[in-house]
């Protein structure tokens, strides 16, 4: 809900994890147990009066229990792309000017998910903006020698560890070294730990999407991101940051 939009004329966009809840892949079943858990704990996620402390454990339960269903679906790699292009996901109107001017100015895009990293790079794939210079930090499955969901790699992603995993899986990558800016987009409070894993930073400008419960959450979002975005669905004002940014630069 950073890259890709909250909702379409008044219709929630699906996340990572919502797109694979398609008849292809889940039984009915399945799909009744995985609404259960999104109308069970998304309230929380969002919730204004509860702390980041308070919420993590029903986090961690929600994900592993939802990765558990998926895995017994015994899902196969080669419907991704099939679930991908029934589904309505969208990225935010101006994303390939985003993702394109990062690439052809040569700046690193890292992409910190608590999403589905297989279906995440599909998406992108599918708009024709997955480029050499982007790095997806996610939950990635793992898929047996016949292509079937077995497990999921690695350790668990959800909206409030971004800044722990931050640490732990980018301090070492290459396009890190020698960039002490940032330009942090997320919509969870969650995501204000993402350049965590910088080292030495100079700058870092935090712009928060603030999608859903605004009233509720505004004053929080106000009070820690630098740029506040209320039910935004574009990528204007991050590329014309980022246009000043670069034709600053060029200037020189």
């Amino acid at each position: 809900m950073t890259l890709t939009r909250f909702a379409h004329n008044g219709i929630r966009v699906p996340t990572t994890h919502i797109i694979l809840n398609n008849k292809l892949l889940l039984s009915e079943d399945c799909l009744k147990k995985i609404r259960e858990l999104h109308n069970t704990f998304y309230p929380v996620e969002i919730d204004a009066n509860m702390t980041t402390e308070e919420k993590l454990p029903h986090m961690v339960e929600w994900w592993n229990n939802s990765h558990k269903l998926l895995i017994q679906q015994k899902i196969r790699k080669d419907l991704l792309f099939q679930a991908v292009t029934e589904s309505n996901v969208m990225l935010r109107d101006g994303y390939k000017a985003f993702f394109d001017h990062l690439y052809e100015q040569r700046v690193p895009l890292l992409v910190f998910s608590a999403g589905i990293g297989d279906v995440l790079e599909e998406v992108m794939r599918q708009n024709h903006v997955f480029h050499p210079n982007i790095h997806v930090v996610s939950n990635y499955m793992d898929f047996d020698d016949t292509g079937v969901l077995q497990a999921f790699e690695g350790q668990l992603i959800h909206t409030f560890n971004k800044g722990e995993v931050a640490v732990s899986q980018t301090a070492g990558l290459k396009q890190m070294q020698g960039r002490p800016n940032v330009l942090l987009l997320g919509d969870s409070l969650g995501d204000l730990t993402m350049a965590d894993g910088v080292a030495e930073p100079q700058n870092i400008l935090t712009i928060g999407f603030l999608n859903d419960q605004v009233e509720e959450r505004k004053k929080s979002y106000v009070n820690s991101f630098d740029i506040v975005l209320v039910e935004d669905e574009t990528m204007d004002v991050p590329n014309v940051i980022l246009r000043n940014i670069l034709t600053l630069r060029d200037d020189k």
